[in-house]
């Protein structure tokens, strides 16, 4: 009976999974009008009578709150415009033009505001510059900062009343020739210090990170990637829980040979070796599609994962299962989860070895599951380890990025 029950459990999952995946299909998807883009280049693709303008498929949350456009071609006019609008911007319109929208258009430097009639913000811009725009941090409950830069350096901004959530990157130009760079996932206020990098404000979601880079929700490796130890490792501060038992990660750029693990490990994993290489993990690996679980040597899994894959793994608790001390997830096992200052980030540690101790890894059977692409791929049955499960992603090539959603099941 109990194997009837989590059989059904398992194919109610897959069908929530599957009806999530659908419905940011619909939802997240990048809209354009009279423009070709091919890559991260944008074209105007229209007469120089009409607008043309690119709405991104993501809105400019605070956890990835910076982007960028390099002009490479002003065209007949430069009336190229770089800012933020709703969703379901009007596409033949500039971005700043219509209410709940704000932006700066590169060829008077002035700021739109909600209106066609723009206020000085700062310089004109020509070809080569790049103008950057984001949200502020320290933005107040209701009232929202948005800021934009020239070639790395803040010429004004403006408080809006918005939600960052409702706000779209967004581009427009106008007239024949104007070409740009687009850059969604650029940084803003990274800076290094004694070759230490100082991660931003979303690191507290992360535990420990070993030749990581961190930038909003986008994970960069940095390491050598020269041998099986130059593993890159990025370990949640929490781990998975009957309220949060399911995270993503997708492959934004799969490097030079997309080795890409991602799963659960003890919280004291250690640093230098692959998901599921070593007791107390399991993971599914993107290069090959196995499974490696507590061992260096995989088993055929699923299929293999590539650049623009999303790659998914959770826990299914038993019903019966609880969390000690009660079910308030934030009060659970907080002597052992790291603070947010108190975050490692071993970026340019040195790789020293490490013993493979552990913790008493004796503990009740979870069935932990992976899906490729809002598909189930398969699931393991395994002994949680005291302290839980905690959502681990190892990188090992060169180039290789992912984007990762701690909570995808939460909205």
């Amino acid at each position: 009976m109990d194997d009837i029950n989590l059989h059904y459990r398992f194919l109610n999952w897959r069908r929530r999974i599957r009806e999530i995946r659908e419905v940011r299909a619909v939802r997240y998807r990048e809209r354009l009008k009279r423009m070709l883009r091919e890559g991260d280049i944008l074209r105007y693709h229209g007469n120089s009578d009409e607008v043309g303008c690119f709405v991104a498929a993501r809105p400019l949350l605070r956890r990835n709150r910076y982007f960028e456009v390099t002009i490479i071609d002003t065209g007949v006019r430069g009336m190229i415009a770089v800012g933020l609008v709703p969703q379901l911007y009007k596409l033949d319109h500039q971005p700043g033009w219509l209410p709940h929208s704000v932006a700066f258009h590169a060829d008077d430097g002035k700021l739109y505001n909600g209106n066609t009639v723009g206020q000085q913000l700062g310089p004109k811009c020509c070809r080569g510059d790049r103008i950057g725009c984001g949200v502020s941090l320290d933005s107040d409950d209701g009232q929202l900062t948005v800021f934009f830069t020239k070639n790395g350096k803040e010429v004004g901004s403006v408080d809006i009343l918005a939600s960052p959530d409702a706000l779209f990157p967004a581009v427009g130009m106008h007239s024949l020739g104007e070409e740009v760079l687009l850059d969604l996932n650029a940084e803003w206020g990274m800076e290094e210090d004694d070759g230490q990098m100082i991660v931003d404000s979303h690191e507290e979601d992360w535990g420990r990170l070993h030749d990581i880079k961190v930038t909003g929700t986008l994970l960069e490796y940095v390491g050598k990637g020269k041998s099986i130890v130059d593993v890159g490792l990025a370990q949640a501060r929490r781990p998975l829980n009957t309220r949060f038992h399911y995270y993503e990660l997708e492959i934004t750029d799969a490097g030079e040979k997309c080795y890409i693990a991602l799963g659960l490990a003890r919280r004291d994993y250690p640093k230098n070796r692959h998901p599921g290489w070593s007791r107390g993990s399991i993971a599914y690996h993107a290069d090959d599609g196995k499974l490696f679980q507590g061992s260096g040597v995989g088993d055929a899994f699923g299929p293999r994962c590539f650049e623009g894959d999303v790659m998914g793994c959770g826990i299914m608790f038993p019903r019966d299962y609880s969390l000690d001390g009660g079910d308030d997830v934030d009060d659970w096992d907080l002597d052992v989860i790291p603070k947010p200052s108190e975050v490692q980030n071993d970026l340019y540690a040195n790789n020293e070895d490490e013993e493979d101790e552990g913790e008493d890894l004796e503990g009740r059977k979870v069935t932990v599951f992976f899906t490729r692409n809002g598909k189930v791929v398969g699931r393991r049955e395994v002994a949680l380890p005291v302290g839980g499960l905690y959502p681990t992603i190892g990188m090992m090539s060169t180039g290789e990025k992912v984007r990762v959603d701690l909570h995808p099941l939460s909205g």
